[in-house]
């Protein structure tokens, strides 16, 4: 058996690696976005960039993309993961809530754009009516894969112009499945219509989609209901890389876009306690697979025929974006934008994007579009989103200069990434937890939960508590359940290290947070005063205080002065279990004497020793 390990196998995956550990880094530090560097570094080390100018047998050479095809097979995972997390970011009433910009302004900018791009392709360039249609279609399309990425690190996606750009993009979406339905169409039929084939060819595609719906339904909240109930945590991840992968393949063995299954997967997630943690873990993956996409975008940009004759390529490339900016700006104005938000979401739209490659290719491979006008498209389109970062600083400094604040106005198409905001986050949500939620909701103070319980999450969810499913020892759980902009947070877990983890982590994202923790003990109290709690209860002393509340009243002594006693004595605690300072370790220290002091005088007494000469608590500290 050979040992021998083949380098030519690697090669793409290491260069990548070797590149995302580099652009990443290099590019936040410049505050660029590390989209842009992708595309440049997939460029520069491309099959027409050092790959064609480094000789085979070359040190360069092993810095290079040779298998482009291979490498794209698996980026196209990257954007079949990021419409899994658009998916998952919505739900069936938030779609249905936005239909006006996306039904409507979304709708549209694909036929009008598409439209006006068929008739300067048909007059202008001289290719044939049908064609012309589909190309029209293909460069109307904008890129979800870049513009998103770019909407998020510019904290511009909760934003008017961020959620527009998300309504049209979402449509675009959509509109994959019949744009590549009627190249299929042109393909059996010429420049005809054959209504059999036509319904061959589409019925099974929307019998498959319903019945992925329907079966997703009934079957997905079982599944990870018996998958978390296990509390592994790589099955889980597994679990979630099938539902992902396998529906995005079902709708592609139906004939329709991968990404169209995905999304309808993150749909049918999205109303399920499993929501956020299904984000913290898919998040790792659709970074590494986006990052590999756009490096596939870079690598397919025929760098010698742009430099062999930039011209027409570079007048092509801001021809049509400024196209299909002006068109989108007047048709967002048409439907009640405001302009800064207009102008703003047309910059980030106009250029090309990813679904033109595969209408594009497609269309080549069916003969429906002729070679020579599919590559030089796509040469144009590769270029276009080269200026999509750009165009997005531009358009978020113009925005930023005459926009007033609209939040409001489109707050139903904002991502629900912030379920936490002016809420109280109570993470841990068994007896202790629900008493806590019960008194808050009799105070009319709203609240979300947190556990890693499936069944107690089941049963509460039957009840209408909005709770989730997961592990908030993790700093991107806790961020993904909105932390930054909670009210206050409660934590009741009974695992004293989860606890101080959990402790830690919140007070490292929000110092000024409200923390109550539940302690075991004093010392766990004290820990958890240190990692940042606000107040950390320790069951031990609160036990008691009740216990002495219930003893006084019983035996007649007035209640107001109990509960006042009882008040002084947890303050009293408190300051002693609070590390603030020399004075308070030196309390603590005492404190802990006195309780050793008086474990021993038990012993003592239970063995029969105890003796006059026994020391008491206030002789020792003497």
């Amino acid at each position: 058996m050979s040992n021998a390990v083949h380098f030519e196998s690697y090669r793409e995956a290491l260069v990548f690696l070797a590149t995302a550990g580099v652009v990443v880094p290099l590019f936040h530090r410049l505050r660029v976005s590390p989209v842009l560097g992708f595309l440049i570094a997939g460029a520069a080390l491309g099959p027409s960039g050092l790959g064609k100018y480094a000789p085979a047998d070359s040190i360069a050479a092993l810095f290079t993309i040779a298998d482009i095809e291979g490498v794209k097979n698996l980026a196209e995972f990257g954007l079949v993961f990021l419409l899994f997390m658009i998916g998952l970011e919505l739900s069936w009433e938030r779609l249905t809530r936005m239909r006006e910009l996306v039904f409507g302004l979304g709708l549209a900018q694909v036929f009008i754009c598409g439209a006006v791009l068929a008739t300067i392709g048909h007059f202008w360039f001289g290719v044939a009516l049908a064609p012309s249609i589909l190309m029209g279609v293909a460069l109307a399309m904008s890129s979800t894969a870049v513009v998103m990425p770019v909407l998020s690190e510019g904290r511009r996606l909760n934003k008017a112009p961020g959620r527009v750009a998300f309504a049209v993009l979402l449509l675009q979406d959509l509109m994959v499945a019949p744009a590549l339905f009627f190249v299929s169409v042109l393909a059996q039929g010429g420049d005809g219509f054959d209504l059999q084939s036509a319904l061959s060819t589409f019925l099974p595609a929307l019998a498959a989609l319903a019945g992925l719906i329907i079966f997703g339904r009934l079957l997905l909240r079982p599944l990870f209901r018996l998958v978390a109930a296990a509390q592994l945590t790589e099955l889980f991840m597994a679990a979630c890389l099938l539902v992902v992968v396998g529906e995005a393949l079902v709708t592609a063995a139906a004939g329709l876009s991968m990404g169209l299954g995905a999304f309808i997967a993150g749909l049918l997630l999205a109303e399920t306690e499993f929501r956020r943690e299904i984000e913290v873990t898919i998040e790792p993956f659709k970074g590494l697979l986006l990052g590999l996409f756009f490096v596939s975008i870079g690598a397919g940009l025929d760098i010698g025929a742009l430099f062999a004759d930039p011209g027409p390529v570079v007048v092509n490339a801001l021809g049509l974006i400024a196209v299909k900016a002006v068109i989108i700006f007047a048709l967002a104005i048409l439907f009640g934008v405001e302009r800064a938000a207009a102008l703003e979401a047309a910059l980030l739209l106009a250029p090309g994007g990813e679904f033109a490659f595969a209408l594009l290719t497609s269309a080549m491979t069916a003969g429906v579009l002729p070679g020579h006008f599919g590559a030089d498209a796509m040469v144009v389109v590769t270029l276009t989103i080269f200026f999509i970062p750009l165009m997005g600083r531009i358009g978020a400094r113009l925005s930023q200069r005459n926009a007033h604040d609209d939040a409001l106005e489109y707050a139903h198409l904002a991502p629900e990434t912030q379920i936490a905001s002016d809420r109280v986050m109570i993470v841990g949500f068994g007896r202790i937890g629900g008493l806590v939620g019960d008194m808050l909701s009799r105070h009319d103070i709203p609240y979300v939960a947190v556990e890693d319980n499936v069944s107690i999450v089941a049963d509460e969810r039957e009840k209408g508590v909005e709770i989730y499913w997961g592990n908030a020892s993790r700093r991107d759980f806790l961020l993904r359940c909105g932390l930054e902009q909670a009210r206050a947070l409660v934590v009741t877990v009974h695992k004293a290290q989860a606890a101080e983890e959990i402790v830690r982590l919140a007070h490292e994202i929000r110092e000024d947070l409200v923390i109550v923790a539940r302690a075991r003990d004093a010392d766990h109290a004290t820990a958890l005063y240190r990692l940042g709690a606000s107040d950390a209860i320790p069951e031990t002393i609160e036990a008691s205080l009740q216990l002495a509340e219930t003893v006084l009243v019983d035996i007649g002594v007035p209640m107001g002065y109990v509960i006042a006693s009882i008040h002084e004595k947890r303050d009293e605690f408190r300051k002693i279990l609070q590390p603030t300072g020399k004075e308070a370790q030196a309390r603590l220290s005492a404190q802990r004497n006195k309780l050793q002091i008086k474990r021993a005088q038990a012993l003592r007494r239970i063995s029969g020793g105890a003796t006059a000469a026994d020391p008491t608590p206030d002789e020792n500290n003497a």
